[in-house]
């Protein structure tokens, strides 16, 4: 089965690997393309989203794994504005085969 992962770090840094055979070579895949401290979230079936404040990068940012890429544009939005961002938009996404 195909397996993905999404790799997010400070001020809309990201990196992305999806239909990959293993979930350690998908993840390490998408932390190198993900420059500084980043953190890697696993996908199987499903979508990845990071939003982050346009007004401010570095700032409140959110993110969000879901089965369907329209929750996971959402969850992540929504999350942003929830951490406090003022104009959150999505900088990136990724899905596995079959999300």
């Amino acid at each position: 089965m195909a397996v993905g992962a999404f790799a997010i770090g400070k001020c809309g840094a990201y990196g992305e690997a999806y239909d990959y055979p293993a979930a350690n070579v998908a993840r390490a895949t998408a932390l190198k393309q993900c420059r500084g401290a980043c953190t890697a979230l696993t996908m199987r079936r499903a979508c990845a989203a990071l939003a982050i404040d346009l007004k401010n990068p570095c700032g409140a940012h959110g993110y969000a794994v879901e089965p369907r890429i329209s929750s996971s544009l959402n969850e992540a939005t929504r999350k942003c504005y929830q951490f406090g961002g003022k104009e959150c938009v999505i900088r990136a996404w990724a899905c596995d085969a079959k999300g």
